[in-house]
């Protein structure tokens, strides 16, 4: 590889380094405009989400003195209908405005967010079930890919054996390295236990939450996942549904089901409650369980069941139990002020009120910055 080449080379990585930070700085700057809005969910790859940067302003409305006149003033009669134009003529030759897409990593992402909310990192509990091996390349042995090849301590090797042998010419120092006197890099493995994780998302689905609300919940989910995902290795997720009756779905069902029945909060704890019997026992897994709903239950006396569930079974499985309001036209918001007066100063119960798509920021800390 020529000198020039290699300039050009590091040139091109300086400037690509020097973009992204440039991006890094623009997604923290308007982080919160993100988190809000769901744009970025639509746009998610299995390892990374396209970020639309826009570069210019929306047209707004500026107030000021028109030395042209006034609104309705100019040629015409009252009920002329205004001249749009024909759509005639010829194609222009001026550029006009684009977004510029960017793509970013989830891990970066997170990490980002991390820095923005002020987050902890999450301190896992429980045994691992998965171990992987993991390391550094600190070592080095005789054989490996020409890739890994150590040039250090191949050239070292041979000066080596070259002044051993009194093949060595200080007068022409040329050293030749051969075959055995080839090192390359080793990876020095350890076992490094990978913690397992479940996040089990609720959703009351009844008739009172509207699309709004399930937008909310779909946003914030996309968050928590992104942040929960780049702290374990080996995560999974589960959803369920409830109204009068509880039910676990995929994905695409939980965010655009909609019913029309009762609500009733306790089936879906109980289901979550099974699930987790059965799947995901506590001294294996990091359990993550969240409730979405707009705040009505069917009676006080199932809430007492809910409260029941949460301190004999839920509580106890869980890292942390998150249970999020969203306010809708609908809902009473009765269920937040129970929690609140029956869990008062318990750590492994966090409520959030969410009140509108600038909540999601503020709600996002409540449940993730614990660090549990």
């Amino acid at each position: 590889m020529t000198r020039e080449v290699t300039s050009a080379l590091r040139k091109i990585d300086k400037d690509r380094n020097r973009f992204t930070e440039i991006v890094r700085g623009k997604i923290k700057q308007d982080l919160k405009k993100y988190v809000k809005h769901h744009e970025l969910i639509g746009r998610k790859g299995k390892n990374i989400v396209t970020i639309p940067m826009p570069q210019i302003e929306m047209p707004h409305f500026r107030y000021g003195p028109n030395p042209k006149g006034g609104v309705g003033q100019g040629e015409g009669d009252k009920g002329e209908a205004i001249d749009q134009g024909t759509g005639e003529g010829m194609a222009g030759d001026q550029p006009g405005h684009h977004v510029i897409e960017v793509e970013v990593t989830l891990e970066e992402l997170a990490e980002i967010l991390g820095e923005e909310l002020e987050l902890p990192r999450i301190q896992p509990r429980g045994e691992s079930q998965i171990k992987n091996y993991s390391g550094r390349y600190t070592g080095i042995r005789r054989a490996g890919p020409e890739s890994l090849r150590h040039f250090k301590r191949t050239f070292k090797e041979a000066l080596k054996r070259q002044i051993a042998s009194g093949t060595y010419d200080p007068d022409d120092p040329t050293i030749i390295p051969v075959r055995d006197d080839r090192r390359y890099r080793a990876r020095r493995q350890v076992l490094v236990p990978d913690f397992n994780a479940v996040i089990i998302y609720m959703m009351d689905v009844s008739g009172s939450m509207g699309q709004e609300q399930k937008e909310i919940v779909r946003t914030e989910s996309f968050w928590i996942d992104t942040w929960l995902t780049a702290q374990y290795r080996n995560i999974e997720t589960r959803y369920i549904v409830h109204d009068a009756a509880a039910r676990e779905v995929d994905r695409e069902t939980f965010y655009h089901l909609r019913e029309s029945g009762g609500t009733k909060i306790s089936a879906a704890y109980e289901l979550c409650a099974q699930l987790i019997e059965a799947r995901f026992p506590p001294a294996s897994w990091n359990i993550y369980p969240f409730h979405f709903s707009d705040g009505d239950n069917w009676s006080g006396r199932d809430t007492e069941r809910c409260v029941r569930l949460l301190k004999d079974v839920l509580l106890p499985a869980a890292n942390v139990f998150c249970y999020g309001q969203v306010r809708s036209a609908y809902g009473s918001g009765q269920f937040k002020k129970d929690l609140d007066r029956e869990f008062s100063g318990d750590e492994r119960l966090i409520t959030s009120d969410i009140p509108d798509r600038d909540g999601i920021v503020d709600s996002i800390r409540d449940f993730l910055g614990t660090g549990r």
